[in-house]
């Protein structure tokens, strides 16, 4: 992993940390729900109590004054890039240097403020930076301490682009983060908007995601454990705030040293109406049969609950065997895995190296018909995770010894042409 300096470019431009702009500007109001309300902490001044668990986890960057900054209206914009922002002046406050979501919320250099009243303050003056954990598409994610409070931090920075789509992407993940306070999905620290990028703060898993850590597999205990993670985080988003993930996958999924597996990456979660969204999002490794079917919009089939839950079931499997449940073969053609997904017979876990049990539940994951799958209460109601449940299970030790192999260059399996799905790329 490559050390991060104060002026280390991240996302095509350097961060200075001698100060955020603005900071002479006018006094912003307290927040109605602190971070310290939230979690225990202290977030402006004074230490605070530690993380509940340290994520691992286009166009280029235009500048944009933050409030109260000396820039004025001195902006790096060209013609162009004038004519673009007012295009997008629903979203961009070009006077103030904040980034704004109608009736959603609104990020500058000082943090973020929910339309419900929740506000979240932290700036990049009160971080250190410290290593880079990996990069993507979107941009890069950056391991940081909190000053203030002394917290270790993953700074996950979305490159700001003139588009629809992204804008959607930033507000749903912000959304969702704040919104959801489990223990079973990554904490939520805070986010800022400066330099042409938006910033979101959270918890830090020191095991990364799972896909870098199940190396030739796992055994049935440890797998159980995970499952059981993953479905009560997946449960407390449907229940609760009637959001299906809607990307299911290893990757987005983390795990800590201490023994702790949830949930990440919510930029295409979508809200469920009558439990159902028209959308077709995620990485397509691990669509559910009637999503790749659904490809095109016009088409009446819709993607359920149910979807998510085929995915999940593909990825217990590649966690469970350590790769790509279908054949090699099809990794490097698309049109074969989305028909290998279509077409096939759904893959299974090994007997006997895994129970009866085991091999029941993700066969019901992997019912080719949708209505047929079980809902997250049947399946944590689910004969194996009700025995593994009362077992104990090291799952820290796993993650310990998951990291050490890792370290020790254990090559990592071929993955398929889809696997990546926008996921980040440790450095």
């Amino acid at each position: 992993m490559s050390p991060v300096t104060p002026n280390s470019p991240i996302g095509g431009f350097s961060l200075s940390l001698g100060g955020a702009p603005g900071k002479g500007g006018p006094v912003r109001p307290q927040p109605k729900l602190s971070l310290s309300q939230r979690r225990g902490m202290t977030l402006n001044g004074g230490a605070g109590k530690s993380a509940s668990s340290p994520i691992s986890g286009g166009e280029s960057p235009v500048s944009i004054p933050a409030k109260g900054s000396s820039a004025g209206g001195q902006m790096r914009l060209n013609a162009k890039s004038t004519s673009l922002f007012s295009s997008y002046s629903q979203y961009i406050d070009v006077s103030t240097g904040s980034l704004k979501f109608a009736g959603k919320a609104s990020l500058d250099a000082h943090g973020v403020n929910f339309a419900n009243g929740t506000s979240f303050q932290i700036s990049l003056d009160e971080l250190e930076l410290l290593e880079e954990l990996g990069r993507g598409n979107y941009g890069t994610v950056t391991k940081v301490l909190h000053k203030p409070t002394n917290i270790v931090m993953a700074m996950k920075e979305i490159r700001l682009e003139l588009d629809d789509a992204k804008f959607r992407q930033i507000i749903m993940e912000l959304d969702v983060l704040h919104k959801c306070a489990s223990s079973y999905i990554v904490d939520f620290y805070g986010a800022f908007f400066v330099e042409g990028a938006v910033y979101i703060c959270m918890e830090y898993m020191d095991g990364g995601s799972l896909d870098k850590l199940y190396g030739g597999g796992v055994d049935e205990p440890i797998l159980a454990k995970m499952t059981e993670s993953v479905v009560r985080g997946l449960k407390v988003l449907k229940d609760d705030h009637n959001i299906i993930h809607r990307d299911v996958k290893p990757t987005n999924i983390l795990a800590s040293t201490k023994g702790t597996v949830k949930l990440c990456d919510f930029g295409v979660s979508g809200n469920l109406v009558a439990s159902i969204a028209r959308t077709n999002i995620g990485c397509q490794s691990y669509m559910a049969p009637e999503r790749i079917k659904s490809a095109n919009p016009a088409d009446a089939i819709t993607y359920t609950v149910q979807s998510d839950i085929w995915s999940l079931g593909l990825t217990l499997l590649e966690i469970a065997n350590g790769s790509y449940p279908y054949p090699p073969e099809t990794y490097g053609n698309v049109f074969s895995q989305l028909s290998a997904i279509v077409d096939g017979e759904p893959p299974t876990l090994p007997e006997p190296r895994f129970s009866h049990e085991a091999v029941g539940f993700i066969k019901q994951c992997l019912n080719k018909d949708a209505l047929l799958r079980p809902t997250y209460a049947k399946l944590l109601a689910h004969p194996w995770l009700v025995k593994y449940r009362s077992l104990d299970v090291d799952l820290s030790a796993w993650v310990k010894g998951a990291l050490e192999r890792r370290n020790q260059g254990v090559p990592e399996v071929k993955k398929p042409a889809l696997h990546a799905g926008g996921g980040i790329v440790p450095r």
